[in-house]
């Protein structure tokens, strides 16, 4: 049976939304094969497939720039990997867990441990030269400054 997890874990990032955002609030049971010797494939589905984490976010705006905010708690800044378009943000990275006892010794299991990653469409154009990143206390935040479209500069013409 394959379970729509729950709203807390899909807002904390610990599954990606995408997976879930078009399938039917019931739960629904997948039949195995009755010769999996036929289905080859049926082996590798059944397999548990690692899937990223979709890091929540904050956006906002200012005067001067989009401001992206979010928590990597648990993440070194080194292992952040952070790309910059003039339109679109990709934030990477991996939350790696330091197993001190043996699942059956758990009571509860909530944290997000493994990789992550978020793809952000801006609404605006952004200066990539002049973007920074800074990290404290686990927030993160990303400053890009919006391209003054209103901005104008008067050109010279010089002669040979």
């Amino acid at each position: 049976m394959i379970k729509k997890p729950s709203l807390f874990k899909r807002l904390a990032g610990s599954v990606s939304m995408r997976s879930y955002e078009d399938e039917p609030e019931d739960d629904f049971e997948v039949d195995a094969p009755t010769d999996e010797k036929r289905d080859p494939s049926w082996q590798g589905a059944q397999e548990e497939v690692q899937e990223e984490g979709e890091l929540p976010i904050d956006m906002y705006q200012t005067a001067e720039s989009i401001v992206i905010r979010t928590l990597i708690a648990g993440v070194s800044p080194d292992d952040l990997d952070i790309a910059i378009t003039r339109d679109m943000v990709t934030i990477k990275g991996a939350r790696e867990e330091d197993r001190e006892a043996p699942d059956e010794n758990y009571y509860h299991r909530e944290l997000y441990w493994g990789g992550f990653s978020r793809t952000i469409l801006l609404p605006e154009e952004i200066l990539i030269d002049e973007a920074e990143a800074k990290e404290k206390h686990g927030l993160l935040e990303i400053i890009l400054p919006k391209v003054d479209k209103a901005r104008s500069a008067r050109l010279k013409v010089k002669t040979k």
